[in-house]
């Protein structure tokens, strides 16, 4: 199924936040967040059990439990299942290390066997408190992409986690699956596979102002070539394009700073936002269904719909190309 036809608009909520990304957030905070999302008109959500160890598919949960189940779109991920037994050791979480050091104390056991997507979906089912999933999205196959580990893990979710979605997409259990990343590489292989074949994938943090080369050079061509569409996560690219300090999970390096530097000052130079900017560039993609920035403030839900609905006159985007604060290849709003 079109990603573009299952999804009710082009503006998502991303719920990693929820998970107490970065910091504790109250339960009433996120609850009133998520409220704030629904009252404004959002209706797709996004969430997944490692966030927090489940916190926020349970945040998210409770709110959703108000809501009519056919009025809304709702995603999660598959490869972390839930455990029932506290961590006692540090997880080893590579480059999101740290990422949810508030969130439930629970164990996480990374696989993507068919068995661990079958208890993936069951635990999310519960923590959500809904009798359906519409989208599904195997997570992360892989931090790196060296050596026989990589590959195992691969094959591993392509016999395990591939196959059992694909028997829920053709049964109508679901409504869609694909893969939910932050690197292109793993949707590269999946879409050159001939079989299982996925609807579309959501790429966190590979297409957004500051980093958008490398989907342009492989992926994104394949994708439009096969009509697979594209979820964009974490377009303010772990919050630096929206104020915040973070790049890529971590404190943005004094080049990322620097970068940023500029395309604000462009920004400002043409009175616009750079977080309309931020949204505006990721949507502008043919293979772009929807874009699904996170949030931890009701505040914040309105400025996303602000700067998705922003007018950003052409000029912005011929000075942004002429900067070379785009690559050659990146589509935009208006051909400059």
């Amino acid at each position: 199924m079109s990603l573009k036809n299952l999804l009710p608009g082009r503006l998502g909520f991303g719920t990693a936040p929820l998970g107490n990304m970065f910091r504790a957030i109250p339960d009433e905070e996120a609850r009133a967040t998520v409220e704030a999302a629904w009252d404004q008109g959002i209706r797709y959500f996004d969430t997944a059990p490692f966030y927090g160890a489940g916190l926020a598919e349970e945040r998210l949960g409770q709110v959703l439990a108000t809501k009519p189940r056919d009025s809304y779109v709702l995603s999660t991920k598959v490869g972390r299942v839930i455990l029932d037994e506290i961590e006692t050791d540090v997880p080893d979480f590579g480059e999101k290390g740290g990422l949810f050091e508030h969130g439930n104390p629970n164990k996480i056991l990374h696989e993507w066997t068919a068995d661990a997507t079958e208890r993936s979906i069951e635990g999310s089912l519960k923590r959500l408190g809904v009798d359906r999933l519409d989208i599904v999205w195997v997570h992360e196959i892989a931090q790196d992409f060296h050596g026989d580990a990589w590959i195992g893990k691969f094959e591993e979710a392509r016999t395990g986690a591939f196959r059992v979605l694909s028997r829920l997409r053709d049964e109508g259990v679901i409504k869609a699956w694909g893969l939910g990343v932050n690197k292109t590489e793993p949707i590269e292989l999946t879409l050159a596979l001939d079989e299982p074949r996925p609807d579309g994938f959501l790429l966190a943090g590979r297409y957004t102002l500051l980093d958008h080369e490398h989907a342009l050079q492989r992926l994104l061509p394949m994708a439009q070539e096969q009509g697979v569409e594209m979820v964009v996560g974490g377009p303010y690219s772990s919050g630096i394009l929206a104020g915040g300090s973070h790049f890529e999970y971590q404190q943005a390096p004094p080049e990322i700073i620097e970068k940023v530097s500029r395309l604000k000052a462009l920004a400002e130079k043409h009175g616009i936002s750079i977080k309309a900017a931020a949204l505006q560039f990721s949507l502008a993609h043919p293979v772009s269904a929807a874009v699904i920035p996170g949030a931890t403030r009701p505040s914040r839900i309105a400025e996303d719909l602000s700067a998705l609905n922003e007018k950003i006159p052409a000029a912005f985007w011929h000075d942004l190309r002429a900067a070379n604060l785009v690559g050659p290849a990146a589509p935009l709003p208006d051909a400059a």
